[in-house]
């Protein structure tokens, strides 16, 4: 009777089982702190070959199996790195016309995060003139049905369909002094398994996690063309 007992609570916690899906990503132009006629009239300031901060943001209160986001407001900033490519981060410094990258920490930024001044004005402490901010959106499709942000995801549910993790890196290069938008770039890469993997919280976090670090990766290229673009009409 006692072993009975025991796996019949086993089957019953594993049929509960789920697995949240983490907060969506920000849009970069939502967080603009000026009306649109003033944001046209701006102009670009920076000096190439130019130093460029670098900042993820994410919806508030993002937090994930492997991250947790600072700052409260309209937005939050992730500060701890868990699926860029660092080698591409690093290699930013080689593009041309651009001098050196450097990291938003959470010690140069407020607890308050409302507008793109906040950053801003945390790259302006670093003393870079650019910054690129992105934000990385990822979602989670069982039978092409996506679960959403904050989605509980049963496991025992999906064992017998189809399923994958789908994401999407954006951003924006921005002039720290003047907030004048040099460009944007965005990626998307799919992650597609059989939903039969997804027997555990940590096989479904791995699609997430490869499916985000490809994502990156292929912002980063993007983002390497747009900057090859403002260097030749800005630089």
């Amino acid at each position: 009777m006692k072993n009975i007992t025991v796996l019949l609570l086993i089957f019953f916690l594993s049929a509960c089982a789920t697995y949240t899906t983490p907060a969506s990503g920000v849009d970069v132009s939502s967080i603009s702190d000026v009306d649109i006629a003033e944001l046209m009239a701006r102009e670009p300031q920076a000096q190439f070959p130019s130093r460029m901060a670098v900042v993820r943001i994410q919806a508030p209160g993002y937090t994930s199996r492997t991250n947790s986001a600072y700052g409260t407001g309209e937005y939050s900033v992730i500060t701890t790195r868990d699926i860029e490519d660092e080698t591409s981060i690093a290699g930013m410094a080689d593009w041309s016309g651009l001098h050196s990258v450097a990291p938003i920490g959470r010690l140069l930024l407020p607890r308050q995060l409302d507008s793109m001044k906040d950053l801003r004005i945390a790259a302006a402490k670093l003393r870079t003139d650019l910054v690129l901010v992105y934000s990385i959106d990822t979602a989670f499709h069982i039978e092409g049905q996506p679960m959403g942000a904050l989605g509980l995801i049963k496991l025992g549910f999906v064992k017998n369909k189809q399923a994958h993790v789908s994401t999407t890196t954006s951003g924006a290069i921005i002039d720290v002094r003047t907030g004048f938008v040099y460009g944007v770039s965005e990626a998307t890469e799919k992650e597609q398994q059989g939903a039969s993997i997804w027997s555990t919280e940590e096989a479904i976090d791995q699609a997430r996690l490869k499916s985000e670090a490809e994502s990156f990766k292929s912002f980063i290229k993007e983002t390497k063309k747009l900057w090859s673009n403002i260097v030749l009409e800005h630089g």
